[in-house]
């Protein structure tokens, strides 16, 4: 095999970046979040949605691997945002994110079809292999 057909074969065997939709209302955050993911060459930002329908429309136009979706947002949260598209997209993977550790919110992220919840304080430890971990299923 040549030199040229090894290198193309090597580069089609690369893992597929794992595409991440951020969806959190504070803009800051979210672009902590970015900053965050981008130190990991496995993965890739597809894009930010600001609010709840938002991240449905962008959900749908992007076809992102995994969604971090924050619980508390305007318009629609994310519970909501979530069940929606778990319905419309059965094979999105949604990451819940937010600043609570209660039980009843685990939960009802769960009910809305969240494949995992991470809470803000723990976004530094567990926020890369949490996403890593829930593209692959």
């Amino acid at each position: 095999m040549s030199r040229e057909k090894s290198l193309e074969a090597a580069v089609d065997n690369l893992p597929q970046k794992v595409r991440v939709l951020i969806a959190d209302d504070h803009r800051m955050f979210a672009e902590a979040l970015e900053a965050i993911l981008g130190t990991d060459e496995r993965l890739e930002i597809a894009g930010q949605a600001g609010d709840g329908a938002e991240a449905v429309r962008l959900a749908h136009e992007l076809e992102p691997d995994v969604i971090l979706m924050d619980i508390a947002m305007p318009i629609m949260d994310g519970l909501q945002a979530t069940k929606q598209i778990r319905k419309q997209l059965p094979s999105a993977r949604v990451l819940m994110l937010t600043g609570s550790n209660s039980k009843i919110d685990v939960d009802r992220a769960r009910e809305a079809g969240a494949a995992g919840y991470v809470t803000k304080e723990r976004i530094a430890a567990e926020l890369i292999d949490a996403i890593l971990e829930i593209a692959r299923h």
